[in-house]
């Protein structure tokens, strides 16, 4: 079992910034793909960045490119959503997951850990 806990959410205005963290406990962190995905209100969940093991894979949807960024501290157990140029759209409950694997995935049926979510809302 994988626990994840994430933390960082919160309301900002148009334009600031958040960096969301994701502290996972109960295995060895760095054998663990890590993920972030997004749920506003009335829509589905969808993929947001992702990260290898290493941390020297990415990838991040393309509504984000430029303004997102994934990173991870293996030693810290811990990934992190650097969130900048935020806007309306970004209002959402953010969820870190995690999967054993190589490279890195973007669906969510492909990740098998969850953690309970923290919210983003921006204020236009």
């Amino acid at each position: 079992q994988v626990q994840l806990v994430e933390s960082g959410g919160g309301l900002v205005q148009a334009g600031g910034s958040l960096r969301l963290s994701c502290a996972a406990s109960g295995r060895t962190f760095s054998n663990y793909v890590m993920g972030w995905f997004r749920q506003a209100p009335g829509k589905e969940r969808e993929f947001v960045a992702t990260i290898s093991r290493s941390g020297s894979s990415t990838h991040v949807t393309d509504s984000v490119k430029g303004r997102f960024t994934i990173s991870r501290d293996n030693a810290k157990n811990t990934v992190y959503l650097q969130m900048n140029s935020l806007n309306a759209e970004d209002t959402a409950v953010y969820y870190c997951a995690a999967r054993w694997g190589s490279s890195y995935y973007t669906k969510i049926h492909e990740y098998t850990y969850w953690g309970q979510g923290t919210q983003v809302t921006v204020s236009s």
